[in-house]
């Protein structure tokens, strides 16, 4: 901060930026002008005094009188500055490195046709794809892939921990993704497994979420939960979508089209009981999010901290100050500005 021969190491700006190692020092500097007073009182009290008889026009003021007052006023400051060095101003430089092993994340996202009903807003893909982006904002140094599925399932984006790409893929996510029409829900389970499976992650998360039962794909979603079983893989499902009659676009004359929807949660059942994870049922958005927060809080590593802490001293600045006054109190203490009209 440069030379201790500066004025600015008593601005504002300055003592306001420093960390007190010993604060309550600062607190004895209000006093010293206390006792300085109580030393006048009691100095001119023992000093002894010659009886002098002046007329009134005799009497006059001298301005070199003033220079009596320099050497205690000098003596004040070295005797504050050694308060403020005794409270040790610091700068400390901190940094936090915050670490943690991390969990591999397959999200697994269906985009069959149904999922294009508006029982959610705007409608149960791109409810699940908002979800999805806040549940992303919310991890740490997890590795996240993305799996979407219908008629067939690949891979929309390997396991990662650049967030910002994959938020880019969940919004690119659309139905034309995939041509053939269905719910490959044992394929999606699969693919999801052969990113997973090469992982040296300690903890591996599925997270399936469809409206719909399997009906694609040739490969059997039990039999694909059992594989992801064998390599360590949890899984959670989502079943998402409500019961009965839901909104489904408009027809002919712009009014909202109505259709009858069902779902055989049994599947998606079987799977997380597999996967030694959970099952959920969510009709909202509101909901659904609520599930993603669940997870979010089941599956979170433990964050490490590593602090490293650069702390810089500047009480010998406020030192050699104080060391400067004092030197200059005992030269004047001696000359003619401490006696000046005292006699």
């Amino acid at each position: 901060m440069g030379s201790w021969f500066s004025l600015r190491w008593f601005t504002s700006s300055t003592l306001t930026s420093f960390d007190w190692e010993n604060p309550f020092w600062l607190y004895l500097i209000p006093v010293i002008p206390f006792i300085m007073i109580i030393r006048w009182l009691i100095l001119t009290r023992l000093m002894q005094k010659l009886p002098v008889a002046l007329t009134k026009k005799d009497l006059r003021s001298d301005p070199i009188s003033v220079l009596r007052h320099i050497p205690p006023f000098l003596f004040l400051l070295a005797l504050a500055l050694i308060l403020v060095a005794l409270a040790r101003p610091q700068s400390t430089n901190e940094q936090v490195e915050q670490w943690s092993e991390g969990i591999d994340i397959m999200l697994v996202i269906d985009i069959s046709e149904s999922m294009n009903i508006e029982d959610f807003r705007p409608n149960r893909l791109e409810a699940a794809k908002e979800v999805a982006r806040n549940f992303v904002a919310g991890r740490f140094q997890d590795r996240i892939g993305l799996v979407v599925f219908s008629g067939d399932a690949f891979s929309r984006a390997p396991l990662t921990t650049d967030y910002e790409l994959l938020n880019s893929y969940i919004d690119d996510i659309s139905f034309d993704l995939i041509e053939s029409r269905g719910t490959a829900i044992g394929s999606s389970i699969a693919v999801a497994t052969n990113r997973l499976r090469e992982s040296e992650s300690k903890s591996k998360v599925m997270i399936l979420l469809s409206d719909g039962d399997n009906t694609a794909g040739n490969i059997d979603p039990v039999t694909a939960a059992q594989l992801a079983h064998a390599y360590g893989i949890k899984i959670y499902t989502i079943a998402i979508g409500k019961e009965g009659k839901v909104p489904f676009g408009t027809d002919f004359f712009g009014r909202p089209r109505y259709v009858e929807n069902t779902l055989d949660e049994t599947n998606l059942r079987e799977i997380a009981k597999i996967g030694k994870g959970n099952f959920y049922r969510v009709s909202d958005k509101e909901a659904l999010q609520q599930v993603f927060d669940e997870i979010d809080r089941l599956e979170k590593a433990e964050i490490k901290e590593t602090r490293y802490k650069d702390t810089t001293d500047f009480y010998l600045v406020y030192l050699k100050w104080a060391m400067a006054f004092f030197l200059t109190w005992v030269l004047l203490k001696s000359t003619f500005v401490t006696s000046a009209l005292t006699d």
